[in-house]
């Protein structure tokens, strides 16, 4: 069974862009192979999502 991503590739890819390295992520269409990337850039994403999240938390208090 293939697991689904609960954020969306288009949400980590405009994190990576707002990081500078989004140039190395394809895109085929709405395919996104990050496989290009290190795993320090991948953590980076992470990292990125979990500040928007708390972000999005502490806004709505």
């Amino acid at each position: 069974m293939a697991r689904r991503s609960i954020v969306s590739d288009e949400v980590k890819y405009e994190i990576a862009k707002e990081l500078g390295f989004a140039d190395r992520i394809q895109r085929n269409g709405g395919s996104y192979d990050y496989s290009q990337i290190t795993t320090r850039e991948a953590g980076l994403i992470v990292r990125g999502l979990i500040e928007k999240a708390e972000q999005l938390m502490a806004s709505q208090k």
